[in-house]
C-alpha cells in the first residue's frame, strides 16, 4: 500500500517586516569581495512570497556587490545555476536595490520583526569592529526580535554583546561557515583565506556550542530567537525556520 505524503504552506496573513543586512564591499587577499548572492536572493524571494515586507540595507550604505565567485552572471561563478539570483539580477525593481542601500544609521528596530544577515568574503573584515552593528543586532534579540544569521555573517556571534556585557551567543547552539569548509576554501583559491576563522574562535567562547554538518551539507539551527545557518546551501534553511518563528507571534 503506498504512502501518502501532504504538506501545507500558508501564507502569511499576518504580514511581518524584516530588515536584511548584506557587507559592505573590502578588499581580501588583493580581491574584491562582497556578500554571497544565494544567502541574500533566497531568503530575500521567501520572504516575499511568504507575503512580508523586506527592507535592504547595509552597515555604511550605498552600493553593494556579490562575491565574484557567488555571481551566476560572472565568468568565474561558482553558482551557474542559481536561479533566483538570476532573476532577482534581471527583475526591474529587485536589481536595483544593491545600487544605493540605506546605511544602519537610522534603522528604528521598533519598525521590524526580524533580522536577517547574509554572509560572503567580506563580512569578517567588515562586522569584526562593526560597534553600531553589534549594538543593532543586540537591540533587535534584546527587543523580543529574531536574529538570524547564515554563513560567515555568523561571524557577528562571536562580538555582539548583550546589555549585561555578555555575547549573545552565551548558552546558544549555533552554526556558520566551518574550518573542514575554510580549508576546502583554501585549497581551492592557493591561500590561506583567513587567519581566524568562525568556528575556531567559537570554540574558544565558553558556554556556547558551535555546532557543524558535512562541508557544504545544508545545516541550520534555531535557538529561541536565534537562527543560524551554515552556509549558501543552508539559506533556505534558515529562511524557512525564520518564516516558521514569525508565523508563531
Amino acid at each position: 500500500m503506498s504512502k501518502i505524503q501532504k504538506r501545507h504552506a500558508v501564507n502569511a496573513t499576518n504580514k511581518k517586516k524584516i530588515l536584511m543586512i548584506v557587507s559592505n564591499p573590502a578588499m581580501l587577499k588583493g580581491f574584491p569581495v562582497g556578500f554571497y548572492a544565494e544567502e541574500f536572493t533566497r531568503p530575500f524571494f521567501e520572504f516575499i512570497k511568504a507575503g512580508h515586507q523586506v527592507k535592504l540595507v547595509s552597515p555604511k550604505g550605498g552600493k553593494v556587490t556579490y562575491d565574484l565567485m557567488s555571481d551566476p552572471g560572472h565568468e568565474h561563478t561558482q553558482a551557474p545555476d542559481d536561479l533566483i539570483t538570476i532573476g532577482f539580477n534581471h527583475h526591474k525593481e529587485y536589481s536595483k536595490l544593491l545600487e544605493n542601500t540605506p546605511s544602519i544609521q537610522n534603522v528604528n528596530v521598533d519598525e521590524y520583526d526580524a533580522v536577517f544577515l547574509a554572509g560572503g568574503g567580506a563580512p569578517l573584515i567588515t562586522f569584526k569592529d562593526d560597534d553600531k552593528l553589534h549594538q543593532l543586532v543586540s537591540d533587535f534579540y534584546e527587543q523580543g526580535k529574531f536574529v538570524a544569521t547564515v554563513c560567515h555573517a555568523s561571524c557577528l556571534l562571536l562580538w555582539t554583546k548583550l546589555s549585561n556585557g555578555e555575547l549573545l551567543a552565551k548558552g546558544k547552539t549555533w552554526t556558520g561557515f566551518s574550518d573542514a569548509e575554510e580549508k576546502i576554501s583554501d585549497e581551492m583559491v592557493g591561500v590561506k583565506v583567513f587567519e581566524e576563522t568562525i568556528e575556531s574562535e567559537a570554540r574558544k567562547i565558553p558556554d556556547t556550542t558551535f555546532e557543524a554538518a558535512g562541508p557544504f551539507e545544508a545545516f541550520g539551527i534555531r535557538d529561541g530567537r536565534l537562527i543560524t545557518g551554515q552556509q549558501q546551501q543552508s539559506s533556505f534553511f534558515v529562511a524557512a525556520m525564520l518564516l516558521d518563528a514569525l508565523s508563531e507571534n
